[in-house]
């Protein structure tokens, strides 16, 4: 019996197919500062480029931090790492990249949230503000490690937001100053002025009794 012929696809049908397939990804260039963006669509850009929303505005972060960044974020996960698990304690510590969601008036769906940061380091105590996005609520502790391109963000716009949001603890990092200002949250919602610590002093976490960061031992190479 002779076999059925098949009609193959010529190149130009497969690689017709294959476009029809492909999902386009977005174009940077068509990020616009006017327009106000979702957590929705923060999802739906698919590529390497890091990015913070605040209030639906988008800001690029760096791809990634200088060594010396990265060497005291290290320094200080490792140190409160430590601290917790000593203690067997329920918080946990982590590190950028990883998306803290920060809704308004209790709206929690993707496209009713207009704030996703990726602070350098944060502590969250409370499990339920945890899941395989990253963590919906403030965190306990947030700390940022300034760089020239993060500098003022940290201090005005990042400052005001994590205010409002409810951060019990906000430390902002100068690497080339060898010190850091602590912002504790206060009993009317706002932050105290912050207290400033140089390089030998050491820092009181505020969240963990009994917890102090050596800044000699945080800055030494």
């Amino acid at each position: 019996m002779e076999k059925e012929s098949k009609n193959y696809p010529t190149e130009e049908q497969l690689k017709e197919k294959e476009e029809k397939q492909t999902v386009e990804e977005p174009a940077v260039a068509y990020l616009s500062r006017s327009k106000r963006y979702t957590y929705a669509d923060y999802l739906s850009w698919i590529d390497d480029r890091r990015r913070e929303l605040i209030d639906g505005v988008v800001y690029d972060l760096l791809s990634a931090p200088t060594y010396f960044h990265a060497r005291i974020s290290a320094k200080i996960t490792t140190i409160v790492g430590w601290f917790i698990r000593e203690r067997k304690g329920k918080c946990k510590i982590l590190h950028a990249p990883f998306d803290v969601r920060l809704p308004k008036n209790g709206e929690t769906a993707d496209d009713k949230i207009y704030t996703v940061v990726q602070p350098d380091i944060c502590v969250v105590c409370d499990p339920q503000k945890l899941d395989e996005k990253g963590c919906i609520g403030a965190p306990d502790l947030i700390v940022e490690i300034q760089s020239p391109s993060t500098a003022k963000r940290d201090l005005n716009e990042k400052f005001f937001l994590y205010e409002a949001a409810g951060v019990r603890e906000y430390w902002v990092v100068y690497p080339r100053e060898k010190g850091l200002t602590v912002f504790l949250l206060q009993e009317n919602g706002k932050f105290d002025e912050g207290t400033t610590y140089e390089y030998e002093g050491k820092v009181p976490v505020s969240i963990f009794k009994g917890l102090k960061m050596d800044l000699k031992e945080l800055f030494e190479d």
